[in-house]
């Protein structure tokens, strides 16, 4: 019908007039006989009737009765569902037994009969057998979680299984001796409702052996508040043994969970239980019954008795107390030690290192927090500076290179009359030997004598081109032992051209011994060659008889200075403090960056760069430079100046 209404609300107005009583009539019985269908495809419902001794608040049933549920939806292969009513006295207050039969048999006037009837607990066992035959009698009984005390002698139907348990509770009592040897009372917790009522008429025959050890105290009679009195001045020779609750005395309903709390904390004896839903709930421990395992037990005959097996052909063993299980808390708390715990115990809720130092653990895991952090900063500033000193060499030898070829090509002139003097010498000496043979005048001896000069010349040809390449080669740092005199020469050498035609007078004072350093030759020679260069251009306003360039060294044990004196302008006052800052210079077409390179290599080698106006006139450039241990290979003379690369030079 709500389909059919909401289409009427869409239809055209003329097209509603169209749309018949027949053709209502015509869409009704479609929709009928689809629905029909449907419920023949359908997988029908299975039912069952779940009579529960006592309403929520019981601990043990609450957890057989979810996990069976639970258990059933997932093994079941067709729907079922649950119908539960508690028969107990917490389920009809001040009702007759048949009353509530009448009323469970009106609950199902508009369903199925019920597929399966199944009890959880005692009193609800007791109920069923009772009203059997009102209660559907051809219906399979499942009486479930039911001690064997409760069935009695009376055998069961020919439609009536048991998934039953032997709680022994007289085990509880044996775990208490031999855990606290010296105790003389137990008292026993059970509530005044029905439950209670029965189990302190069982269980005192059970005990009945123990009765010349330990004295019983039975707690069925009076109020929680009483026994939560009683509870709170327990000598020390006692314990407590929680079975079940429900009401008290009083009349009033508790929890399970309310009543263990209190307990539990007003006790000054240990509480002990038998069964595992206890455990961890202020509970010492024992061997204790599986509720959970009771509840699968049950949802496998359960289904198998919906699939249409017969009772009895189903055999289900009661079940046993598990094996030992204790709480650490509770033994540590009433200093029970664990040897004296049964073999094979399983010991749970240890503390551990979190729970007896949560503060301590936490302050440990933010110190290694912080510390880990501070690794990982340290290492990543080790790693950027790594890459910062790789890429500073990497534009250091650029720097270096774009600043020796700007020197070199300043040189131009002096590379060309260098390679001149040479190339001419060995011109002349061949057309002189051309000469001699063709005047047939040529002696062998004056014939290896000029072959002799040709030969020199050659090799001063080369050592020339030689020096001025490496020179002009990209270049890394690279650090050997050398011989810094070696350095002087060679760069003295390079600029010996520029000396002579600037007519500068030139003083070189070197000792006689070798002076051993680590260094890289190439670029500690492009240092002293700028070094030469910024004195020479330094002098240019200079008169050419005042003109003087001093360069020495001063050797000590563990360092070496080497100095660079002139006779020019000395360094302005301007510059002062920032004469080797980049782009800093006194010449009109200078960049500013050769004496910043030449202090970065310097500082490279571990050494330093100074400068100074002399008190004369003109300014005087420091290098400061570590010796090297090593002396090896650095015998003999140092190597001298050539009196060829230095014409006119007053040495």
């Amino acid at each position: 019908m709500y389909i059919l209404a909401q289409s009427e609300h869409s239809v055209d107005p003329i097209l509603r007039f169209v749309f018949t009583t027949t053709a209502r009539r015509v869409a009704l019985i479609g929709l009928f006989l689809i629905g029909s269908a449907a419920n023949a495809a359908a997988q029908p419902v299975r039912q069952i009737l779940m009579l529960q001794s006592v309403d929520r608040g019981n601990r043990v049933i609450d957890e057989f009765t979810g996990d069976f549920r639970v258990e059933l939806d997932q093994r079941a292969e067709k729907p079922v569902n649950v119908v539960q009513v508690v028969v107990g006295p917490t389920g009809f207050v001040r009702a007759s037994e048949q009353a509530v039969v009448d009323y469970i048999r009106s609950t199902f006037i508009d369903r199925p009969t019920p597929d399966l009837i199944m009890t959880v607990g005692g009193p609800a066992a007791v109920f069923a057998r009772k009203y059997r035959q009102q209660l559907f009698p051809d219906t399979p009984l499942l009486l479930a979680a039911i001690d064997r005390q409760y069935l009695g002698d009376a055998p069961l139907g020919d439609k009536e299984i048991a998934v039953g348990v032997d709680n022994q509770f007289s085990r509880t009592i044996d775990t208490i001796l031999q855990l606290l040897p010296q105790t003389k009372q137990v008292f026993m917790v059970m509530g005044s409702g029905q439950l209670g009522q029965f189990w302190h008429r069982e269980l005192e025959n059970q005990f009945s052996r123990f009765n010349d050890r330990v004295k019983f105290v039975w707690f069925d009679d009076l109020s929680l508040a009483e026994i939560l009195r009683i509870c709170a001045k327990l000598p020390a020779d006692s314990a407590i043994f929680y079975v079940t609750f429900g009401t008290d005395a009083a009349g009033a309903a508790y929890a399970d969970d309310r009543v263990l709390t209190k307990i539990h904390d007003a006790a000054t004896a240990p509480l002990f239980a038998a069964h595992n839903v206890y455990l961890g709930t202020g509970v010492v421990g024992g061997s204790l019954m599986d509720i959970n395992d009771l509840s699968l037990r049950t949802a496998d005959v359960a289904v198998r008795l919906l699939q249409g097996a017969a009772p009895k052909s189903i055999t289900v063993p009661s079940q046993l107390p598990g094996p030992p299980k204790f709480d650490w808390r509770e033994l540590d708390k009433w200093g029970i030690p664990e040897s004296r715990l049964p073999p094979a115990s399983v010991v749970l809720y240890r503390k551990g290192l979190w729970n007896e130092h949560k503060s301590t653990v936490l302050g440990a895991a933010g110190a290694l927090l912080i510390q880990s952090l501070l690794i990982v900063g340290l290492l990543y500033q080790r790693r950027a500076r790594q890459r910062a000193e790789v890429d500073s060499r990497k534009n250091l030898a650029l720097a270096a290179d774009a600043n020796r070829r700007q020197t070199m090509s300043a040189l131009t002139s002096a590379i060309a009359h260098e390679l001149g003097q040479p190339l001419s010498s060995m011109i002349s000496n061949a057309q002189a030997l051309e000469m001699m043979v063709t005047a047939e005048r040529a002696t062998p001896e004056t014939m290896t004598e000029i072959l002799a000069d040709i030969r020199t010349q050659g090799v001063q040809a080369t050592q020339i081109i030689h020096r001025h390449r490496t020179m002009l080669r990209n270049h890394q740092l690279e650090k050997k032992p050398i011989d810094l005199h070696d350095v002087i020469a060679e760069s003295l050498a390079l600029v010996a051209h520029d000396i002579r035609t600037r007519e500068i007078e030139t003083t070189v004072d070197l000792p006689s011994n070798p002076c051993a350093i680590d260094g890289d030759q190439v670029l500690l020679q492009q240092v002293l060659v700028n070094l030469v260069v910024n004195a020479m251009d330094a002098m240019d306003a200079t008169p050419p008889p005042r003109r003087r360039l001093a360069i020495g060294t001063d050797v000590r044990t563990a360092d070496v200075t080497v100095s660079v004196r002139d006779s020019g302008t000395g360094l302005p006052a301007k510059i002062n403090g920032s004469l080797f800052t980049p782009f800093v210079t006194t010449k009109a077409h200078g960049l500013g960056i050769g004496l910043t390179i030449a202090r970065t290599i310097v500082e490279a080698h571990a050494g330093k760069l100074d400068a100074h106006n002399n008190p004369e006139g003109g300014a005087t450039f420091t290098v400061t430079l570590p010796r090297s241990e090593t002396t090896e290979s650095m015998s003999g003379p140092p190597a001298a100046v050539s009196p060829n690369a230095i014409v006119g030079v007053q040495l």
